[in-house]
Order: C-alpha cells, then structure tokens, then sequence
C-alpha cells in the first residue's frame, strides 16, 4: 500500500463538481436497497384531477411533473435559490403556483388551500402543514430519519454528532397526533447501502456534508484508510440509510 498515491488518487475524488441532486458520477460504484414501500404509488392512490395539491420542497419539479396532476391545482414550495430559478423557468410558464420558503416554518399559502400536501426529504412545521391543509385533507410525508447514515459518519469523523438525533417515525407520528392528524399508514426502515471503491465513498461524503461536517482527504486520511480496509476485506464498505413514511388526514 502506498500511502502518498493512495492521498493522491483519494483527493481527485474529492475535487468532483457536484451540481443539481445528480448522483450519476458514481452509478455503478454504490447500491441502495429499495424501501419497502412504493412513495409514488402511495401518493397516486389518493390523488385525484379534482383536488389541489402542495409539494414541499419540491426540488426541481421532476417527481411532480410525473404525477401528471392539472398544473392549475398545483402549488410547490421551494427554499434553494438555484432551484428556485430553475422553477421559474420550468413549471410557473405552465401554470404551477410557487412559493419560495426562507423559513421553513412558514408556508407561503392561505389557510385551507390543500387537499393533499406530498412532502419527500423536507422539513416541516406541523402547524403550518395543519394551517394550510383543509379539513379532512391528506398529508403524505417520507423523511430521512436521524439515524441515516450514522455508521459511515462514525468511521469518518471523530466525535460525530447526529444534527437531527430525535428524527423518527415514534416521534413525528407523535406530533401529528398531538395536533389531531389522524394516522393512517406509516413504516420505518432501515436500507442498506454499499460503497464498491473510494470514489463513490469520498464523493457521497463531500456531497452529504451535513453527515460528513468538515469531512476532507487530508484531515480524516486514517479514518479512510480504515475504510479502505474494510473495502479490501469485504469488497465494500457498508452503511445504513433511514427512512419513514407517514399518511395522515388532517381532523380540524
């Protein structure tokens, strides 16, 4: 093993351009076990023409455009400016309402303007989504729980920290209850995920930097040697996702 070209390759890894939430660089040189349940297939199940959907955070529109729901009944929420400029391009010219969010705690929409409000890996304050939801309306939210990722942080940085420890399915299904969102489905797993060489570990930790904080080649060098062992050993590098979803109807 030569530590100096093993420095070398590993800071070319890092010095990748990510742009978007586009993850092709490294297709071939990870797997993610699939969820148990089908977010897409949930969502169509109790969407219809007629009612007026949210997406929270909606990113670059992709996913809600697949739905194929009337653009008049659509609204989205944004709060990253690139996609915000790109959603001003691509979904407001067909008639898609959007609200940019500064504070996620405000919803930028009047009370009781939903039927239904689709939320995937966005955060959320339970009183807004309750304030801007009909009565009887539906919420449907798939989140990354604050255990996702944990093993690879702690084989990365010293001392880790998880930035959302009590993010769980117990939890916000408690939340919701508490301001009377009847629950109707939820599920909580925990997929696995496997980097096949460094390059995909190194990219994913400098893309994912909430998990990986002040990650570099340099500074956490020994911890990726530690990984580049179990590489060697098992021909990956294991780690664990965490995801939950939940679909509640909004008692007011």
């Amino acid at each position: 093993m030569n530590i100096n070209a093993l420095k070398t390759e590993w800071t070319k890894y890092e010095e990748v351009k990510f742009e978007g939430w586009d993850f092709s660089y490294i297709m071939d040189d990870w797997e993610n076990e699939a969820l148990p349940w089908n977010y897409a297939g949930i969502v169509n199940k109790y969407l219809s023409p007629a009612l007026e959907l949210l997406d929270m955070g909606t990113g670059g529109g992709e996913f809600l455009l697949s739905l194929n729901h009337p653009y008049g009944k659509t609204s989205v929420t944004e709060g990253w400016q690139p996609n915000i400029e790109l959603l001003k391009r691509k979904l407001v010219p067909l008639g898609i309402n959007l609200a940019s969010i500064d504070n996620d705690d405000i919803i930028d929409y009047d009370d009781n303007s939903f039927d239904i409000i689709m939320n995937r890996h966005e955060s959320f304050n339970v009183n807004e989504v309750k304030r801007v939801l009909r009565p009887n309306g539906v919420f449907i939210t798939q989140q990354v729980g604050g255990k996702n990722g944990n093993r690879l942080s702690n084989m990365l940085i010293p001392d880790f920290q998880p930035k959302f420890r009590t993010l769980n399915l117990r939890n916000t299904q408690h939340e919701l209850k508490e301001s009377n969102f009847e629950i109707v489905f939820a599920n909580e797993y925990f997929p696995y995920q496997k980097f096949f060489n460094m390059k995909a570990l190194i990219y994913y930790a400098k893309v994912i930097e909430w998990e990986f904080p002040a990650f570099n080649v340099k500074d956490n060098f020994e911890q990726l040697l530690n990984a580049y062992k179990e590489l060697t050993l098992n021909g990956y590098i294991l780690n664990y996702e965490h995801r939950f979803i939940i679909v509640a109807y909004n008692h007011k």
